[in-house]
């Protein structure tokens, strides 16, 4: 079988560059506008997008090595970024549903939510780019990490939806309880994310996806 060149992996370095760089915007965006008009489900979307961004330097890490000595196994700074990235998202999880009942239990309503819909709308478009060009360098590659972190960023997707569902919800109908119910899906979807690294950082290769065995 013939070894691929080196190119695919300038293009897989890229894309974790621009992961990385676009999470950090859309967190300083997402805990800006969040905290500013109470919208705890655009709050809690802008600190997944920070730990998203430690994720992101331990795939950049491992896109790094691999163009020198093409080996999988993952390295010690990648293993420590993964299990921080995995006690990361179990704490936001934990805050994120504290808040989401304190918020149902006090009836508190956002002062608006038009900048959710905002930022989730043009998620949803970047994080579909992103997917399909890394699933398209992941399969070039023939390497299940790569495939990973592009199904880990189709979940980002997923996030950007339940956004964008909790914020127009509260748009169109005024209850609060939108908010609260995107902020504990958000929190689902973060212990999720915390237990695919704490796997990854074992040797599990597949994280956030049960189809890895195709690709190993």
């Amino acid at each position: 079988m013939k070894k691929p060149g080196e190119k695919p992996y300038r293009i897989a370095e890229a894309l974790a560059f621009i992961t990385i760089f676009y999470n950090v915007i859309e967190g300083v965006v997402s805990v800006w506008f969040g905290a500013s008009d109470e919208v705890f489900s655009l709050f809690g979307f802008g600190l997944d997008s920070f730990v998203e961004v430690i994720s992101g330097a331990g795939i950049l890490h491992m896109v790094r090595r691999q163009i020198s000595n093409r080996t999988a196994e993952p390295d010690r700074f990648e293993r420590r970024a993964l299990r921080i990235t995995g006690g990361a998202f179990y704490t936001l999880a934990i805050g994120l549903t504290t808040t989401a009942l304190v918020n149902i239990y006090q009836q508190n309503r956002p002062t608006t939510t038009l900048w959710g819909i905002i930022i989730a709308l043009v998620s949803i478009v970047s994080m579909w780019f992103l997917i399909r060009a890394k699933v398209k360098v992941g399969t070039a590659l023939g390497s299940p990490a790569i495939l990973a972190d592009a199904a880990c960023t189709r979940v980002c997707l997923y996030l950007s939806l339940v956004l964008l569902a909790a914020s127009a919800g509260y748009v169109l109908t005024g209850i609060g309880y939108f908010d609260s119910l995107g902020t504990l899906g958000i929190a689902v979807f973060s212990v999720k994310e915390g237990r695919e690294a704490f796997r990854k950082a074992g040797g599990v290769s597949c994280g956030c996806t049960e189809k890895c065995g195709e690709n190993s």
